[in-house]
């Protein structure tokens, strides 16, 4: 055996594992710090409400687009693990399709219809409300007893 990760069947095995948690933490932990902490933050530092107000309207559209961006990896990587019809059977593929659909309708919405602020910020929010679901399934992994190469 090799002293590299690289090179150690396991780590291959799980890398598709930690690409996931990793694009997840990426675009749920974005949502969360931006309309929980980041916007929050700036209003307690004494900010004015319309400079506030600017940096939520340039930075969540950019947030969403990394999501849409993200979750199309995250189905991908499920696609790549269980098959095609994943989005449909698992759960995590369900989540991903609702983030899907919610992240284009925000974004088509800002373009269509921009003076919809209570829209936007109910998909933001559901948004985020679905990246803690999908935080709570498993990540998706092979199964360890129908590799060949483990025993």
């Amino acid at each position: 055996m090799s002293k590299f990760a690289t090179s150690d069947r396991t780590a291959a095995r799980d890398s598709a594992a930690n690409a996931w948690v990793l694009l997840q933490t990426l675009w749920v932990g974005g949502i969360w710090t931006l309309h929980f902490l980041v916007l929050p933050g700036l209003a307690g530092v004494g900010l004015a409400p319309l400079l506030i107000e600017e940096v939520a309207r340039a930075l969540v559209p950019q947030m969403v687009g990394v999501t849409l961006g993200v979750a199309l990896l995250q189905l991908l990587l499920l696609i790549r693990r269980y098959g095609w019809s994943a989005p449909w059977r698992v759960r995590s593929g369900q989540l991903l399709l609702a983030v899907l659909a919610i992240s284009l309708a925000f974004l088509v919405s800002l373009m269509l219809w921009p003076q919809a602020l209570r829209w936007q910020l109910f998909s933001y929010l559901l948004l985020a409300f679905f990246g803690v679901l999908l935080v709570l399934q498993p990540v998706p992994r092979k199964a360890v007893a129908a590799d060949p190469q483990v025993g």
